[in-house]
């Protein structure tokens, strides 16, 4: 669950750390006094995009930080460990947004730098967000079958089916564009032919390239390093006053040296040594001299080789390598044109056992989906009777396709009619935002065995309910509070009766004229307060009523964890 959230110069919130307890966590205050902040910064978390104007006026970076305990912690970290990151020490993940008013914003998790789509990806294991809006979610089909098939526990069957259509499609996609290739003119193939014969011909060996570049520029030099290797050796011994003439006679000098003082062998060594080494670079320049022989037909030919691998390579590749993978591949294309009949033959056999397949697991996924669907429309319309719709009907409508689809043989509809004598109708057709809000409600009550989302956030869902219908609605919250950590932000004083926690949002103007949103826990006499303001005041018939809500609500217990400012 989500244990600590930090909010530090986001709009009106200049500092807050907020330790958040379990069960139903209400949030309240009046319109305009920040609660909308908290849901902007799980959204941050989340990793939606930031905006600049979020920032608190006078400062240079927002920042927002949570923490979460896991307990299923295994798809976290199978989607860090995808990104190169280490797993969550101690089932831990802490979530740091910076929004900065001039430079790049930047995000991490578990202090490393990350991407706003890792914090995406991470998001749906995290937090399951609701506002006003946020039921079009469940407006599409794609989702309510994804819905059908987690109360179904048909995961497995769903898996094993995805994977059998992945393969079919791909054998599909192989046999149409070779079906294509059938079309394709003789030009085609004459030009596969010619690109192929024309790179055989070069006999390329990528790894010789260097050495014909080294031996084409000592060709090509070959002059010059005559004269150079020359002048060496004009200097060593082509002169009467060379180097190895004069320490001929310096030889001479050392002998006699050596006759009169023996111990200067010792001291002269190195000049033995040096004469010796000398002369044998004065025969190795000769020799090379010798060697290198001005040979014009050579550099042409080695200059044609050149401008011939040059030409491939603007042709064909950057690389000489890339040159012989464009024949490889050129080679499998024009075996696939000419030998096409065979391998559309076996494709299509391979077609036929790969669709022998998707039927089998499309059967099965069909028959757990057959046997789930009348069951969670009964629930559904279950807690819709507990949320107010007395009379209404909720079912699931599945209908088989024609040929298999990415999800199956069939797809679903959520069919609702909340009114007597009225058809049943989709989702997607019933305009009252009202309504829609009880609808996703009592699915999410339907689906809270299954869903392994630990934290559920309600975005003033409630909004045009009331009286025993407001009540109701927070029960249905506060159940969901017995599997998950809700937090709902709520102007209904019936919902906030029965939170674990109660929250609230206020504003409040400090010693330099600033406007600052706080947020404080209420207990008790407090909480008597803030649910008499909302029950419309401070009069006593508002105090009796609020007292009346918290005596009749289960969550009359101490709370530990507080919010700080």
């Amino acid at each position: 669950m989500l244990t600590v959230l930090k909010i530090k110069n986001l709009a009106l919130v200049e500092d807050l750390t907020w330790e958040i307890g379990s069960g139903l966590v209400c949030v309240t205050g009046e319109t305009g006094a920040g609660k909308s902040i908290i849901v902007g910064a799980l959204k941050l978390v989340l990793g939606e995009r930031a905006d600049r104007g979020l920032i608190r006026t006078g400062e240079d970076a927002c920042t927002v930080e949570a923490v979460f305990d896991l307990t299923r912690p295994a798809e976290v970290n199978a989607v860090l460990e995808e990104a190169g990151l280490e797993s969550c020490e101690d089932n831990q993940l802490v979530v740091r947004r910076v929004v900065s008013g001039s430079g790049a914003n930047k995000q991490f998790v578990n202090c490393s730098p990350v991407t706003l789509q890792l914090l995406k990806s991470l998001g749906q294991y995290l937090v399951d967000l609701h506002g006003p809006h946020d039921h079009q979610s469940l407006l599409s089909q794609e989702r309510q079958l994804d819905m059908l098939d987690a109360y179904a526990q048909a995961e497995k069957e769903a898996g094993i089916y995805r994977a059998a259509y992945r393969e079919w499609r791909k054998l599909t996609r192989e046999h149409e564009e070779l079906g294509n290739s059938e079309r394709a003119n003789e030009q085609e193939v004459d030009l596969l032919r010619f690109q192929i014969e024309e790179i055989e011909a070069a006999e390329i060996r990528p790894e010789d390239e260097e050495d014909l570049a080294a031996r084409y520029k000592v060709a090509s030099n070959s002059t010059r390093l005559v004269e150079m290797a020359a002048q060496l050796t004009q200097g060593l011994s082509g002169e009467e006053d060379s180097i190895l003439s004069r320490l001929s006679d310096m030889a001479r000098l050392v002998r006699d040296l050596h006759k009169i003082d023996p111990a200067t062998h010792a001291l002269t060594q190195g000049f033995e040594t040096a004469q010796v080494e000398l002369q044998e670079l004065d025969d190795n320049l000769r020799g090379y001299i010798d060697d290198l022989e001005l040979n014009p037909a050579e550099l042409a030919a080695l200059e044609e080789r050149i401008n011939l691998l040059e030409s491939l390579k603007r042709k064909y590749g950057n690389t000489l390598a890339d040159v012989v993978a464009h024949k490889d591949e050129a080679a499998r294309k024009l075996a696939r044109i000419e030998g096409r009949g065979d391998e559309l033959e076996r494709l299509e056999k391979a077609i036929a056992a790969a669709r022998k397949t998707v039927d089998g697991a499309a059967a099965a996924l069909s028959t757990k989906r057959g046997k789930a669907a009348p069951k969670l429309g009964k629930e559904i319309a279950s807690h819709l009777t507990e949320l107010g719709f007395k009379r209404s009907l909720f079912e699931l409508a599945l209908a088989t396709h024609g040929t298999p689809g990415s999800q199956g043989a069939e797809e679903v509809d959520f069919l609702f009619a909340p009114n007597p004598g009225e058809p049943s109708k989709p989702l997607r057709q019933i305009a009252s935002s009202g309504e829609m809000s009880r609808v996703m409600l009592a699915i999410k009550s339907a689906l809270a065995r299954q869903d392994a989302i630990p934290l559920l956030v309600f975005d003033e869902i409630d909004a045009n309910v009331g009286g025993e219908i407001a009540q109701a609605v927070g029960a249905k919250m506060a159940s969901l509070g017995g599997s998950h950590q809700v937090i709902s932000i709520t102007h209904l004083p019936q919902v906030a009766a029965l939170a674990t926690c109660h929250y609230t949002v206020k504003k409040e103007f400090g010693d330099d004229d600033r406007t600052r949103s706080v947020l404080r826990e209420v207990r008790e006499s407090q909480r008597v307060d803030e649910l008499a303001r909302m029950l419309g005041g401070s009069a006593k018939s508002a105090r009796a009523h609020a007292e009346n809500l918290l005596a009749e609500s289960p969550s009359r217990f101490s709370v530990k964890k507080k919010a700080r400012r």
